[in-house]
């Protein structure tokens, strides 16, 4: 399985699972990252970090330790 941490700029993925547990997948849920909803990858940062996305039609970045728990096909 691929995570959002692996997906190139440019791309759009469908989330297929959450991993990780408590407080960090709570935050990522009140995000609006839910299973089934699409992501468009618009930036990476130089380093790697963050990643820019967007999600339910607004901007969001996310630290690749999140990135890495979001399953996405």
């Amino acid at each position: 399985m691929q995570t959002l941490r692996e997906v190139p700029c440019g791309t759009t993925v469908k989330v297929t699972r959450l991993n990780g547990a408590g407080p960090v997948k709570r935050r990522i849920m009140d995000m609006g990252i839910t299973k089934g909803v699409s992501i468009f990858v618009r930036k990476v940062a130089p380093l790697g970090d963050p990643l820019e996305v967007t999600v339910r039609g607004y901007e969001l970045s996310l630290r690749k330790a999140d990135a890495e728990m979001i399953e996405v096909e």
